[in-house]
């Protein structure tokens, strides 16, 4: 792998990872377009780790203020949320990483992630005209549950995981600044956990950068450019959610989800 195609990765990682149109999902297209080949699980691991530090970057106060009162009903909500995503995880590991090998599902994920920013969209409007929107102290057990499943849901590639868990808030009618936070915190652990996984399967297989070709210059290229490019996606985000729509979001991964299927089912030009 060279240092563009570790850097080309590295962007939309750290792009894809927090606007909602799903990074594995894109990762997965665009190996397949430009013949790019699959990552290996060491840089993988490290795209995360950029990915992770973009979120500390930018979440460092909301971070801090857990960090300094752990017990507390916030923490509690974070780990209910991410329950859900462990078990999918554990128990559908084989035909995830099928999913992610041959990427047939692509064009049905990108159209479901489209579906869940439309109906959360159009019921946190309706909910905030109506009964209101809920603030983060009147957050339940259940809002982070519903969250926590459609984080699950996100595993399978093409569909976002920053979408889904930002549908899930947006449905369970709390504030938009709130559900865009949360979503973000609950990306630590799901990030966090997957690094450990992949990293624990890179020190069982023995893999190096060196020996699987990837070059140290390329590894930090593609760590940098996912850490640089989440940091200002995140931000992006943030802003996008309290003071604009989804809507773009929604015709863009409608768009592509189409595009996928008939490239799958018709041309065969990448699928």
């Amino acid at each position: 792998m060279s240092v563009i195609e570790a850097v080309l990765l590295g962007v939309i990682q750290g792009l894809t990872e927090f606007l909602p149109v799903s990074s594995s999902g894109h990762l997965v297209l665009f190996q397949k377009i430009f013949g790019i080949e699959e990552p290996t699980l060491l840089f993988d691991t490290m795209l995360h780790v950029g990915t992770l530090a973009a979120v500390f970057a930018v979440l460092w106060k909301d971070i801090w203020a857990i960090l300094r009162k752990l017990f507390q009903p916030l923490t509690a909500y974070l780990i209910i949320a991410t329950i859900p995503t462990v078990i999918a995880a554990l128990v559908f590991k084989e035909q995830i990483e099928h999913a992610f090998e041959s990427g047939q599902f692509l064009g049905i994920c990108f159209l479901i992630t489209s579906a869940l920013l439309a109906a959360a969209e159009l019921l946190s409007r309706r909910a905030a005209t109506v009964g209101g929107l809920k603030t983060a102290g009147e957050m339940n057990w259940l809002d982070a549950l519903v969250i926590g499943i459609m984080q699950a849901i996100a595993i399978i590639p093409g569909v976002s995981r920053s979408g889904a868990t930002l549908s899930g808030a947006l449905s369970r009618k709390l504030d938009r600044d709130f559900a865009a936070r949360f979503s973000f915190l609950l990306s630590i652990p799901a990030i966090l956990g997957a690094a450990v996984l992949q990293l624990k399967d890179v020190v069982k297989g023995g893999e190096t950068a060196a020996g699987d070709g990837i070059s140290m210059a390329a590894m930090i290229a593609g760590t940098l450019s996912a850490a640089v490019v989440g940091f200002f996606a995140v931000r992006l985000m943030l802003q996008i959610v309290r003071k604009k729509s989804l809507w773009g979001f929604v015709i863009y991964t409608g768009i592509l989800g189409v595009l996928v299927l008939v490239d799958q089912f018709v041309t065969h030009f990448f699928l």
